[in-house]
């Protein structure tokens, strides 16, 4: 596959977030990662299709779940990846992004992987290099590729998602992934809540079509699936939460609430779990718990991602799937 910053048209050069993307790019990029599921099921996990394509991972933010992730899914199919965290790298001397992002240019990548504490640092990036620019999460902005997944998992469980009720339950103002569920689920058709004390709701909530509960037992009662965040306590200053053991008392996602369900829901967490904060460990272990679901899906989103920015087509990635390794 050359490399194509003019990447397919199904989503433009880069991915900064999931709020200007049409039903249609989103529905895309789920279908697209379907048959990539596939190829983590092979004794050989491996195919060509990114041959000759070379991805940084540019983390100037700690993860682990997200970076490890993206690398799988880079060399799954087989692209040529370099992995630079900001402290040990120029940056920690004064360089600047773009300065960073020029060097690399200059070494002839392809695509950038970046996690940044500042919002809007990937759009910044992808309006200053050719390389495409796939966000891994700026700040409390968006985390699309988490959204994507998110979404994969549910429609994988529920059919479409159209019409269905998801409450998003815990730190909603600190939250990036909070913010790509609910575009992508407004886009998509989803009806969608948010759950927590008022100090961790941000007030423009009902602006964007979404519904409010202050109490988690009016949520569980309403929802068809909760997908719970933890709260970032690295994030807030004092005086959110009068402590973790109130938290849990009275918003914790706990066996005994889920029990008074109309229906049995949807778990999902987008980790790292704050067990007996947010959520329980028998319910994060639980039988309605599609937290391990969402790992793999994860490395099949972003599979479909990178295929598509480097210029594959949704309805060519079956055939790239069956390709194998020479």
């Amino acid at each position: 596959m050359s490399r194509s910053a003019a990447a397919a048209p199904a989503l433009g050069k880069d991915l900064v977030g999931i709020e200007h993307l049409s039903a249609r790019q989103i529905t895309s990029i789920l279908d697209t990662a379907e048959p990539f599921k596939e190829i983590s099921e092979r004794r050989i996990k491996k195919v060509p299709t990114l041959r000759g394509i070379t991805i940084v991972n540019l983390f100037f933010e700690a993860s682990t779940r997200t970076r490890i992730s993206f690398e799988f899914a880079e060399k799954r199919l087989a692209a040529d990846t370099v992995n630079i965290g900001a402290s040990r790298s120029s940056v920690a001397k004064g360089e600047t992004l773009v300065d960073t992002a020029r060097n690399l240019e200059a070494m002839k990548i392809d695509m950038v992987v970046m996690r940044h504490w500042a919002s809007g640092a990937a759009r910044f990036l992808g309006e200053r290099i050719p390389s495409s620019v796939i966000n891994a999460g700026d700040g409390a902005h968006e985390h699309p590729t988490q959204a994507l997944l998110d979404m994969l998992t549910l429609r994988d469980h529920l059919g479409a998602i159209a019409g269905r009720r998801v409450c998003i339950v815990g730190d909603v103002r600190h939250s990036r992934v909070a913010r790509s569920n609910i575009f992508g689920l407004l886009t998509l058709g989803a009806e969608v809540g948010v759950c927590g004390p008022p100090t961790l709701i941000p007030p423009h909530m009902r602006e964007l079509g979404v519904r409010i509960f202050h109490r988690v037992e009016e949520a569980i009662e309403w929802a068809h699936a909760l997908n719970v965040l933890r709260l970032q306590l690295e994030r807030m200053e004092a005086g959110f939460v009068p402590s973790l053991r109130e938290y849990n008392r009275i918003w914790g996602v706990s066996r005994a609430r889920l029990a008074a369900a109309p229906e049995p829901l949807l778990i999902l967490h987008p980790g790292p779990m704050n067990r007996g904060v947010e959520i329980d460990s028998d319910v994060a272990d639980g039988p309605h718990s599609v937290i391990l679901e969402q790992v793999t899906n994860g490395v099949a989103v972003r599979m479909a991602v990178l295929y598509l920015l480097a210029g594959g087509r949704p309805e060519k990635a079956e055939a790239a799937k069956a390709e194998e390794v020479a």
